[in-house]
């Protein structure tokens, strides 16, 4: 096992396929992107389940996803780390421009922190823990 795993972001079906992925990529990310790994209409708790053992780090605007019973299983039995946008209200390219500016937090958390854990990111990029 390599002593140092490459960071790979997890973008949820929630932001789409394209305009948050393609932005990390030109910041120099590993993205992966929910449907080149699952179905669209697969249950949160599976792919969270699977995003933890991979050590992935979940992107995602589903709020929700923090008080459902399923997924707070899955989230906590496989020690996710998710990070979920500020306001369901931003736009894609907002929210691309948002993750972008808070990679270098992002990282410093993910470093700091151990797992489980869920952040908010803002539309201004600030990272906090929630």
């Amino acid at each position: 096992m390599p002593l140092n795993p490459p960071v790979v972001f997890f973008i949820d079906r929630s932001l789409g396929k394209k305009i948050i992925a393609d932005r990390l990529r030109q910041a120099g990310v590993i993205v992966e992107v929910h449907d080149d790994h699952f179905h669209q209409n697969a249950l949160d708790q599976e792919w969270l389940t699977e995003i933890g053992k991979r050590g992935w780090i979940v992107l995602t605007k589903d709020d929700r996803i923090r008080h459902r019973p399923a997924e707070l299983e899955a989230y906590r039995s496989h020690k996710v780390r998710v990070f979920i946008f500020g306001s369901g209200e931003m736009k894609a390219q907002e929210m691309a421009e948002a993750v972008a500016t808070a990679i270098p937090k992002i990282l410093r958390l993910v470093r700091r922190t151990p797992p489980p854990f869920f952040a908010r990111i803002s539309r201004t990029g600030i990272v906090s823990l929630l």
